[in-house]
């Protein structure tokens, strides 16, 4: 069975590499077009492409898929199905040409989180279950006929960048099993059930991101860990697009105000009214209060600087009555 793999960042390159160790026969690789990137605007590889690189694939990177010239290509592989993996959404002509479909691997339990963002969404709606499915892609977004589903239990701590990982991994598992079953004839395909309490994944705004302190406790920490690039207090995602991280501004005694990105927090029982007031020892601790609890900050970054422990930040900033949460 000839395939052609459709992907771009780490999370489709660890399926692509799982599929290439289970001796599956991918023979070209579609990726977007090489960027710069970083402050010298150096060239930069995408996950996806490199692996193609690293074990003599062809790689295809069309400005539009479109493109007549590209779509040739794609039917001279005379591949039997393509597989999409954390890709941006494909035209009928593109995913109509394997004699077997198209298949994409999404990190939710379809029908539920359609859209942009599965992972950060499931995690901000405080969700205690989500997983991955991998179906047909036909004309609408996220909408095909399910193969396989996979469901994993999510604790009220766990982060985007977590998730993330678990997510990877188990798909890597669950699309290997889909292709080995399409490929012996066996894939059911089931529609998709669609409810009135179906929730949906759209992109990420920058609205979102900027923390509303008069919410509750437990939705402010959902946000944070939904947005969360870190893995533990110490362990930081790489190159992760999916965490950008919810953030405050404060300001000090003197009216300078700093842009500050919470990545790790937990939820403290209050019975303090005074909305967006800080309570700290000035060493290990530093609590902000929300309109029903406190937010305790674990790991933050402050405007300009790496991320840090909340020890770490108090050790260089003292925390006086003047300062102000915005």
């Amino acid at each position: 069975m000839k395939i052609i793999f459709f992907g771009t960042p780490n999370f489709a390159a660890t399926n692509l590499k799982y599929l290439l160790e289970k001796g599956f026969e991918i023979v070209a690789i579609v990726t977007p077009p090489d960027s710069r990137k970083g402050r010298g605007k150096q060239l930069k590889l995408c996950a996806v492409k490199e692996v193609g690189l690293e074990n003599n694939i062809p790689v295809l990177q069309p400005l539009k898929l479109r493109d007549e010239e590209f779509i040739s290509k794609l039917k001279n592989y005379n591949a039997d199905l393509f597989v999409v993996v954390a890709f941006r959404m494909l035209p009928e002509k593109v995913w109509s040409i394997p004699k077997l479909g198209t298949i994409n691997l999404h990190t939710s339990l379809l029908p539920n989180y359609r859209g942009a963002a599965p992972i950060n969404w499931v995690l901000i709606n405080g969700e205690n279950q989500t997983g991955i499915t991998t179906f047909f892609i036909d004309n609408k977004i996220d909408s095909g006929k399910i193969i396989l589903q996979e469901k994993v239990e999510l604790t009220n701590n766990t982060t985007a960048a977590e998730l993330h990982n678990t997510l990877m991994n188990n798909g890597s598992r669950l699309l290997t099993n889909t292709l080995e079953i399409i490929r012996d004839g066996d894939a059911t395909q089931n529609a998709q059930v669609l409810t009135s309490d179906m929730r949906e994944a759209p992109k990420l705004t920058k609205e979102l991101l900027k923390i509303d302190w008069g919410r509750s406790a437990n939705d402010i920490h959902n946000l944070i860990r939904g947005l969360s690039p870190f893995l533990d207090s110490q362990t930081k995602l790489k190159d992760v697009a999916i965490c950008p991280s919810a953030w405050f501004t404060l300001q000090d005694e003197n009216g300078l105000q700093k842009r500050i990105k919470i990545h790790l927090s937990e939820v403290i029982k209050s019975a303090s009214k005074q909305l967006t007031s800080i309570k700290t020892d000035n060493k290990s601790y530093l609590n902000i209060v929300t309109s029903n609890n406190e937010i305790s900050i674990l790991n933050l970054q402050a405007e300009g600087k790496n991320p840090m422990t909340i020890e770490q930040f108090l050790q260089g900033n003292k925390i006086t009555n003047n300062h102000k949460v915005l």
